[in-house]
């Protein structure tokens, strides 16, 4: 079990400083990029798996952790939060569901003529772009939560304290 999570932790920070690495931040910030991708999937993985939590609530929970570890991590190294948390949730960007999204509006395109495969088409259409949007708009809103609640911590975390 808890290998599992570690493990899947790991694999998520590796993809985390890969998409970090494609908009060049600061070396400094790529362990932090790491952290805190690694702490959020791992925490939408448990309550996945663990705890019987839905992909959408999972992600919500995790990308407010990751909001919220930015936000922690972002002052330590003298980073905007956002160079933090962007790379960290695209690991969580739910690819399945947005291929078998598009896959069925595809198969549903090809099989008009069939009433029964129209229906079933158009309903794996619908579950999974309501899934794939679904967890999209909550990794956005839980993210962003701690610059809304702090909306002048974000501003200052590239600031050096006086000394």
């Amino acid at each position: 079990m808890v290998g599992t999570i570690v493990i899947d932790g790991l694999f998520a920070a590796i993809a985390a400083i890969g998409f970090g690495a494609i908009s060049n931040p600061p070396r400094r910030a790529f362990l932090s990029i790491a952290i805190a991708a690694a702490i959020g999937h791992a925490l939408r993985f448990s309550l996945m798996h663990y705890v019987g939590v839905d992909i959408i609530t999972a992600s919500f929970c995790a990308s407010f952790v990751i909001g919220w570890v930015s936000l922690f991590l972002g002052s330590l190294i003298y980073c905007p939060m956002t160079v933090v948390y962007i790379p960290a949730l695209l690991p969580m960007i739910p690819g399945m569901y947005a291929y078998k999204t598009v896959f069925a509006l595809l198969l549903f395109s090809r099989n008009l003529s069939d009433s029964d495969m129209v229906q079933r088409y158009m309903q794996e259409f619908f579950v999974n772009g309501i899934i794939t949007c679904g967890v999209i708009f909550m990794l956005a809103v839980g993210a962003t939560l701690p610059f809304i609640l702090f909306p002048s911590k974000p501003y200052s975390l590239t600031r050096r304290k006086p000394e």
